[in-house]
């Protein structure tokens, strides 16, 4: 609930972006009328125009002074303020020609700012009046300004051009502007949603050097200790079997401790390739497998390849973004998984198959969007049947691209069901150089 709150308040516009535009805009309006009426001479009811800037002008230095900078406006007050300014710029046109006035593209951007920032039936209202405040302009309105001796004429057929051309380009900018701004919206949240994840995955790994740092803190001591113990051994007496036997014990711990804090200390290794961070593809496997054991759905594993089997540094992204999809796989297999491993001297590729339902055409070629949602006919989890495909492949095929794979998702050939998700790696930028030699000579 805090971050959905937090979302909605981040998507509020700040009252100080609309005071700044409507400054912009008064200025604007300003200079549009003086120009005209001192500068070319034409004669129209400037005194009232000045009436209408000034309103809004002291609107904006009452809002200003009443509320702080950072002060953001609900979605009703900020409709409101944009009602406003369509209908100031409707008095505006309405002394000054009406439609026939080029600046009446000016409607459209109120209705612009709102479909970026506003819920969408306050921007088709806002829409709704602009278009009528347009309509009565059509029809309504003081001459435009001209040289006195000429008079200007526009057949309403013209009129209702611009009428017309008003309306669509507030459709379809509208439509426009708010659908890019809620793919960026969606896609920054979905990459904050990652950064949190590989976040996490690094506390994780962090842990490493902070054991490795306990086991160095330790050290000093746990040799003080069997430094004692090894001198009260040498000065036990004969006739206390009992002392001796917990001394020998006492030193038989604190050698085993010393083992152990050698263990914890190797987890810092900052070397990428020690042994403790390598991975052979069969253990990848095993661990991206292993949290899905209890799900009650048949895992069947190959591996094939050519050459000698790739050896990979531990990468918390490949190992969380190949257990994501997993995870998927087995939601909604019907009753097995098949997970294919092949690799060559120059690639290395995963496969994950279903038996389930597959993907459905429509969405097929979206998958990897955020927060991704389809009809009721499309793949669903067993535990959701409202699910959406969105976030959670993402954020896994993020991750595997940060690592350099390719990820492609497709469906299993018919007559059989199930979705396919390959991923692919050059094996460079999979395995490190020193892996395999090091893996070899532990073997040995």
């Amino acid at each position: 609930m805090a971050t959905l709150e937090y979302e909605y308040d981040a998507r509020r516009l700040r009252m100080e972006t609309l005071l700044v535009l409507r400054w912009v805009a008064i200025t604007g309006q300003t200079a549009a009328c003086l120009g005209v009426y001192f500068i070319l001479g034409f004669d129209f009811p400037v005194g009232l125009c000045f009436v209408f800037i000034a309103a809004s002008a002291t609107l904006n230095v009452g809002m200003r002074y009443g509320t702080p900078r950072s002060f953001r406006l609900g979605d009703v007050e900020a409709a409101v303020l944009l009602g406003y300014d369509i209908i100031q710029l409707g008095f505006l046109l309405y002394l000054t020609g009406g439609l026939t006035n080029s600046f009446a593209m000016l409607f459209l951007t109120p209705v612009i700012i709102s479909s970026v920032s506003l819920p969408s039936n306050l921007t088709l209202l806002l829409g709704i009046v602009m278009i009528a405040v347009a309509t009565v302009l059509a029809v309504e309105y003081y001459p435009l300004p001209w040289y006195p001796n000429e008079k200007l004429t526009f057949p309403l057929l013209y009129r209702a051009g611009i009428w017309a051309a008003l309306a669509l380009s507030a459709v379809f900018i509208g439509i426009y502007a708010a659908r890019v701004s809620d793919e960026a919206r969606l896609l920054a949240d979905a990459l904050a949603a990652t950064e949190l994840v590989l976040e996490r995955e690094q506390h994780l790994s962090q842990l490493d050097g902070l054991a490795a740092a306990a086991a160095h803190e330790l050290g000093t001591p746990l040799a003080t200790i069997t430094l004692i113990t090894k001198e009260l051994l040498k000065s036990a007496p004969e006739n206390g079997p009992a002392l001796r036997d917990d001394l020998v014990l006492l030193a038989q711990e604190a050698a085993r401790c010393r083992e152990i804090l050698g263990k914890l200390a190797s987890l810092g290794a900052t070397d990428q390739s020690s042994v403790m961070n390598l991975l052979s593809i069969d253990t990848l496997i095993q661990e991206v497998v292993e949290p899905q054991s209890e799900s009650g759905v048949e895992v069947e594993i190959s591996k094939n390849g050519p050459t000698d089997a790739p050896v990979l540094a531990r990468n918390p992204a490949i190992l969380y973004g190949l257990g994501n999809l997993v995870e998927n796989a087995m939601d909604f297999a019907k009753s097995r998984v098949r997970i294919d491993a092949w690799w060559s001297p120059s690639y290395v590729t995963i496969s994950i198959q279903d038996d389930g339902p597959g993907f459905s055409p429509d969405i097929l070629d979206r998958l990897g969007d955020p927060y991704l949602r389809g009809r009721p006919t499309e793949r669903r989890t067993k535990n959701d049947p409202d699910s959406g495909l969105g976030l959670g492949l993402f954020i896994a095929k993020t991750l595997l691209e940060r690592s350099g794979a390719i990820v492609e998702a497709s469906n299993v050939s018919p007559p059989r069901t199930g979705a396919v998700i390959k991923i692919t790696w050059p094996r460079a930028a999979l395995e490190p150089a020193a892996a395999r030699t090091k893996l070899v000579e532990q073997d040995k």
